[in-house]
């Protein structure tokens, strides 16, 4: 998996956290708290989309909401804060492997569909920001997932050539952004997209139950 690799990326959420329900709670949440009726197909259609898109796509499904896009991302930023900067976790073995990424040279980054505040304050709280060579959000590089612009910024960032990347993901849409970049992509299991695995599967190059696949030699080559 890590030959002829020099940079490792990883998306966030539902990659190195298990977080997708927090916004699924935040979801039911808002949308009780403004008397509206989820749609079909309704977390689908956020897959892959950056802060300031998801907030688009609100206000386009439900224009009775008094909200401008700005006001939307910051009631979701209060909702969301102190769970990301005091109670999520990394992933089983993620913190390890990130440190020996880090030992061995190989350059770290993070590309991520969320908002850079709550991004850098998970990033700190679990104790890896320190590890991290380059962080960008789908919303600096002004195109989300499946887009691979978020994927290219890291990448430029760090000084290393899109075909010796290796990118870790957790849903179709990330999973093909990695592609569209040109990179190698591992598809990392998580409960939100456990429905999808087939798709990620048939996508990604690798496939990992969690981060200590990787150390046990015991991860899946598609």
């Amino acid at each position: 998996m890590l030959t002829n690799i020099d940079a490792v990326i990883f998306d966030i959420d539902g990659t190195l956290v298990d977080s997708m329900h927090v916004w699924t709670d935040i979801d039911d949440i808002f949308l009780e708290k403004y008397h509206l009726e989820e749609p079909e197909n309704f977390h689908e259609g956020m897959e892959g989309k950056s802060y300031s898109e998801t907030a688009q796509y609100f206000l386009d499904l439900f224009p009775e909401l008094p909200h401008t896009k700005q006001e939307l991302e910051n009631e979701w930023h209060e909702m969301a804060f102190e769970i990301y900067t005091k109670e999520l976790q990394l992933k089983k073995g993620a913190y390890d492997f990130i440190v020996d990424m880090h030992k061995a040279g190989i350059k770290l980054g993070i590309a991520t569909s969320n908002s850079r505040d709550l991004a850098e304050g998970l990033l700190m709280n679990t104790g890896v920001w320190q590890y991290l060579d380059a962080v960008w959000t789908s919303d600096e590089a002004k195109a989300g997932k499946p887009a691979p612009d978020v994927y290219l910024k890291v990448a430029e960032s760090l000084g290393v050539k899109p075909e010796r990347c290796l990118v870790f993901e957790d849903v179709p849409n990330g999973i093909l952004a990695g592609i569209n970049a040109g990179m190698k992509v591992c598809a990392v299991e998580d409960p939100f997209s456990k429905p999808q695995e087939e798709r990620k599967k048939e996508l990604a190059d690798y496939y990992i139950q969690d981060y200590d696949d990787i150390k046990n030699n015991t991860y899946e080559v598609l």
